[in-house]
């Protein structure tokens, strides 16, 4: 069976790092979380007090150096410079920051480069905004997840809770809202679907019927290339 890229685009919160993961390890692809790479440029500018507008931007984007990391569990953590910085960049804070420096011009043709040069070997499983449209707009499964705004908030508000925060479940609704807002309206690369790429509604979903439904999309894309 011919290795493929699957671009996998849709709202925060919809579960597309779960997914995308699930997919990789069932199809024994690599995964990049294209967002926490963007996360991870947001920490770098919060801890080191560098402004989002910063005239040296394209300078400061160099010293950033991002990989990932395999764990012995199985699981996959973000790298800042050598250092893990997976729980840092799940928060409000750095998820808030990340959705307003992800329309940069600078940060996106940095990051998307990278991505690029991620995907040129196939088999490889990527998830973001713009995955479809503008860093592999040739992939050969595109997939664009949604969610009502109510079940995505009613999710990230669980997993804080289990991070052992104490978010406030209509704030929690308000960031999802406001990101959705500048995802889909930033002049730079914005979030929509690309004409191409296959609709998942998982609102309603269990995680094993989302599964299965993907990964049998998987399956009917690589036997027909």
């Amino acid at each position: 069976m011919k290795n493929i890229v699957v671009a996998i685009d849709g709202y925060s919160s919809c579960g597309k790092s779960t997914i995308a993961k699930e997919l990789a390890r069932h199809a024994g692809y690599t995964y990049v979380d294209t967002g926490a790479m963007y996360r991870a440029v947001a920490l770098y500018l919060l801890q080191n007090n560098h402004p989002m507008d910063s005239d040296n931007l394209t300078e400061l984007l160099q010293g950033i150096h991002i990989t990932f990391s395999l764990q012995p569990d199985g699981s996959q953590h973000t790298m800042l410079n050598g250092e893990d910085v997976e729980h840092l960049i799940r928060t409000l804070e750095v998820g808030n920051m990340a959705s307003q420096i992800s329309p940069i011009r600078q940060v996106r043709q940095y990051l998307v480069a990278q991505q690029q040069a991620m995907g040129k070997q196939k088999a490889i499983v990527m998830d973001g905004r713009d995955i479809g449209t503008v860093v592999f707009p040739d992939a050969e499964l595109k997939l664009f997840l949604t969610a009502s705004p109510q079940v995505r908030a009613k999710r990230r508000y669980d997993e804080l809770k289990a991070k052992g925060e104490n978010p406030i479940m209509e704030d929690v609704l308000a960031d999802i809202n406001d990101r959705d807002y500048r995802d889909s309206h930033r002049a730079e690369s914005p979030l929509r679907q690309a004409e191409d790429a296959i609709v998942v509604d998982n609102s309603y979903m269990t995680r094993e019927e989302q599964m299965e439904h993907i990964i049998h999309l998987f399956t009917e894309r690589c036997a027909t290339i």
